[in-house]
């Protein structure tokens, strides 16, 4: 397997690139709506009619449904918790909380050698769990998913702090900021760490 296959399969597993736009447009919508209208109800109406119609595209193209479908269900849920309150801000406490998740999983498995780079990806690029016997590799998926702790608990200790001063166009445009071009980069990082780490034989 070349370097650029397993390149294209780790792409694949964190969502590829259609995951990432049906994921990430409802969300700028959400702000540009917001900024333009300062009405919470339009911003949330609009955020969830674009993310019903990414997955029927995703349908009528026969393309995989599943980030589409997951990203409208969290819309929904972000929707759910900010039209509770009528407050804004509240649109981002699933992703907090998803982050806080996230974040606390990958430190937890680390610290029990068990990275979750290495569960995810192990079988995706051929070897399976055996990389639990090669010390080289092993430390190469650990160091990968300290990554992604980082990336994740980076992110809550910038936004929370906003979230809490009721900034709302400030936390929607840092939301976005540490969006893709924050997961793009983890996502690299890793790569390059696995990439630069001994392979092992995978198996048939």
């Amino acid at each position: 397997m070349t370097q650029h296959e397993d390149r294209d399969k780790v792409l694949a597993a964190f969502g590829g690139k259609k995951g990432l736009i049906d994921s990430g447009i409802p969300a700028v919508i959400f702000l540009v709506v917001f900024n333009v209208t300062d009405r919470l109800n339009s911003a949330l109406f609009a955020s969830i009619a674009i993310s019903a119609i990414l997955t029927i595209f995703r349908l009528a193209r026969r393309d995989t449904i599943q980030h589409a479908i997951s990203g409208f269900i969290g819309v929904l849920i972000c929707a759910w918790f900010a039209n509770r309150t009528g407050n804004a801000s509240d649109l981002y406490i699933p992703k907090l909380l998803t982050n806080l998740g996230y974040g606390t999983l990958y430190l937890v498995a680390n610290l029990a050698g068990w990275p979750i780079l290495g569960l995810m990806l192990g079988p995706i690029l051929g070897e399976n769990l055996k990389w639990r016997n090669h010390p080289e590799r092993k430390r190469a998926y650990i160091l990968a998913s300290w990554l992604w702790v980082a990336m994740f608990f980076t992110r809550i200790a910038v936004q929370y702090p906003i979230y809490r001063s009721g900034n709302v166009n400030l936390l929607g445009t840092v939301n976005l900021a540490m969006g893709y071009p924050l997961f793009i980069a983890t996502a690299y990082g890793s790569w390059m760490v696995l990439k630069n780490a001994p392979k092992l034989p995978t198996e048939q």
